[in-house]
C-alpha cells in the first residue's frame, strides 16, 4: 500500500482536536475521566462552585503549568520551546470547552454512554499518537512523556503507561482530599481500565499511522524548536 504524506504541522492540529474531542466524549460517558486529565478534572469540580469561570479547560492549562514547572525541576533543565507547550495547553483548553458545549445535547442512556466512552478513549489515543509525530510543542502531558522516555531510555508507550498509572493515583488522592474519603470524583472503573490499556492503544494507533502515512515537515521550523 502506497503511503500518503501527512505533514507534521497538520498532525499537531489534528492531534489537538482529537484529544479534546475524546476527553469531551469520556466526560459525557461519566464512567471516569482519562487518567491523564483526571487530576485537572477533580480540580475543576472542586473549584468551579467557588470560581464560576474555572472551566474544565481552564483547569487543564493551570494544572499543566504546574506540571511543566515540576518537570523542569526533575529534569534539571529548561528549554524555551517548552513554553510553547503551555500555549498548546491554553489552545487545547479553549477547544475542549467548545467541544463540551457541542456535546451537551448528546444522549446519555447507558448504551450511548458506553459508545461515548469507547469512542473517547480511541480518539484520545489517536490524538496522542499524532502529537508524538510533530515537532511543534505538544501539551505538557505528552511533552513530559516524550522528554522522560528520552531521558531515562524507556520505550515511549511503556513510559506512557507508567505515567498514566501515576496520574490515576494522583487523581484518587486529590478526590479524597477535595471531596472526602471514598469520594471518587472523576475517577471510576473507566479511569482504571483506561490507565491499563491506554499505552498499548497508543502504540497500536502509532503503528497504524506509520503504516498509512509518511510524516514530513511543510514548514522550516523544526530546527528552531529542536535548538531552543
Amino acid at each position: 500500500m502506497k503511503k500518503r504524506t501527512f505533514y507534521s504541522e497538520a498532525a499537531y492540529a489534528v492531534g489537538l482536536l482529537l484529544i479534546a474531542a475524546g476527553v469531551a466524549l469520556m466526560e459525557k460517558a461519566n464512567f471516569g475521566m482519562s487518567m491523564i486529565v483526571a487530576p485537572a478534572y477533580v480540580l475543576h469540580r472542586w473549584l468551579q462552585p467557588v470560581w464560576g469561570w474555572f472551566t474544565f479547560g481552564a483547569a487543564e492549562y493551570c494544572f499543566q503549568a504546574l506540571l511543566l514547572a515540576l518537570m523542569s525541576l526533575v529534569l534539571g533543565r529548561f528549554r524555551i520551546s517548552w513554553l510553547c507547550s503551555f500555549v498548546t495547553a491554553v489552545i487545547y483548553g479553549f477547544v475542549l470547552d467548545g467541544i463540551m458545549l457541542l456535546a451537551a445535547p448528546l444522549p446519555t442512556g447507558m448504551l450511548w454512554r458506553v459508545v461515548w466512552y469507547v469512542l473517547g478513549m480511541v480518539i484520545c489515543s489517536m490524538g496522542v499518537a499524532c502529537m508524538f509525530r510533530t515537532y511543534l510543542s505538544p501539551e505538557v502531558y505528552e511533552l513530559l512523556v516524550k522528554e522522560g522516555s528520552r531521558r531515562y531510555g524507556v520505550e515511549i508507550h511503556r513510559f506512557k503507561t507508567g505515567y498514566d498509572c501515576a496520574s490515576c493515583l494522583l487523581a484518587v488522592v486529590m478526590s479524597f482530599l477535595c471531596f472526602g474519603l471514598w469520594q471518587f470524583v472523576g475517577v471510576q472503573w473507566g479511569t482504571i481500565f483506561c490507565a491499563l490499556i491506554n499505552g498499548w492503544l497508543i502504540g497500536q494507533c502509532s503503528r497504524l499511522l506509520e503504516k498509512c502515512f509518511v510524516f514530513k515537515d511543510a514548514l522550516p521550523w523544526r530546527g528552531w524548536f529542536e535548538q531552543q
